[in-house]
């Protein structure tokens, strides 16, 4: 994963013409922000930098990443997940367990309330945002709106 310059995105935005090249452009920097956003996470949580000296013998190292998929608006994105040594660290950016971000999980809400069926949603989300959810996932989903009335 690239980071840009601050140089090479002005180029970028500069040549953004229509609807599609931000869109286009915005899928571009997801994948890549929430990946250094959770980086960022781990180095708070275990108090060092990565590669820093004052991680020897703390107590608790980085201890690899676990692969996630995570369904956004923009489609589904890779992430690897930075995972400590306890165990004790939580992401925030992304959630534990989590393979869905909120935004979708409210749009698929809005389309319940307005009455679809669970194929139909399942086939707007495939349709429009390219994300495939099944009919299970929309269904827990719209539980979790059912329980809390």
């Amino acid at each position: 994963m690239k980071t840009l310059t601050y140089e090479e995105y002005n180029e970028k935005v500069k040549n953004l013409k229509t609807a599609s090249d931000v869109t286009n452009f915005a899928k571009e920097l997801i994948a890549p922000t929430l990946q250094k956003m959770l980086e960022a996470e781990l180095d708070n949580h275990l108090g060092y930098n990565k590669h820093s000296t004052l991680g020897n013998n703390s107590g608790n190292n980085r201890n690899g990443h676990s692969k996630k998929d995570l369904k956004t608006s923009f489609g589904t994105e890779k992430l690897s997940v930075p995972r400590d040594r306890n165990g004790t660290y939580d992401p925030i950016a992304v959630p534990k367990y989590s393979t869905i971000e909120n935004e979708v999980e409210e749009k698929i809400i809005a389309m319940y309330a307005k009455g679809l069926t669970t194929r139909d949603i399942n086939g707007y989300m495939e349709d429009i945002y390219g994300v495939n959810i099944s009919a299970s996932m929309v269904s827990s989903i719209t539980d979790k709106v059912n329980s809390s009335n």
